[in-house]
């Protein structure tokens, strides 16, 4: 488990299907994550399965959740990780709406940074936003992360082409 000030991260659990159901199908979402089609509950749990080794899966889900309430409040994921070279890429929701513009989204990728640097011995993280994703723009700027490109027209949405930010936070120190 990874503590913060307000909340924490866990790895995921059985018990968190539901959860990952309702926020992986919920269509609000689906832009975002780039999700065409909805999760059956079967798959959902083979995903789950798959979070249980980051060596193996190449990925890693951890639940954010409130540390007074231990209330699940969305989840912060690293996929694409490749040990050899010492990358990965990060994603992260706060599902409800209620939860957001609280400084979870900063605790949580705060906790991720350090312990994918000093756990994880990765040398950089990357992240993809979407060009009119302005908090996401901030999140991830505000802490460090430096735009080292754009995909331009990446993306269509109801008829509408929007630019992808390619962003990128080396954790190497120098010395």
């Amino acid at each position: 488990m990874l503590k913060g000030k307000d909340l924490f991260l866990r790895a995921v659990e059985s018990s968190d299907a539901t959860s990952l159901f309702l926020w992986e199908n919920d269509a609000n979402h689906w832009r975002i994550a780039n999700t065409e089609v909805p999760f059956s509950m079967h798959a959902i749990h083979n995903l789950i399965e798959q979070y249980a080794s980051i060596r193996t899966s190449g990925q890693l889900r951890l639940i954010i959740c409130i540390q007074e309430t231990n209330q699940a409040i969305g989840a912060i994921d690293l996929y694409d990780v490749n040990f050899k070279h010492g990358f990965a890429t990060v994603g992260i929701l706060i599902a409800d709406k209620e939860h957001r513009m609280l400084g979870y989204a900063k605790q949580a990728l705060t906790l991720l940074i350090n312990y994918s640097e000093n756990i994880l011995d990765l040398a950089n993280l990357q992240c993809f936003i979407h060009a009119d994703n302005i908090p996401s723009i901030s999140l991830f700027e505000g802490l460090g992360f430096e735009k080292v490109g754009i995909r331009k027209s990446w993306y269509r949405f109801k008829g509408q082409r929007i630019d992808e930010i390619c962003y990128q936070l080396c954790l190497i120190k120098e010395s």
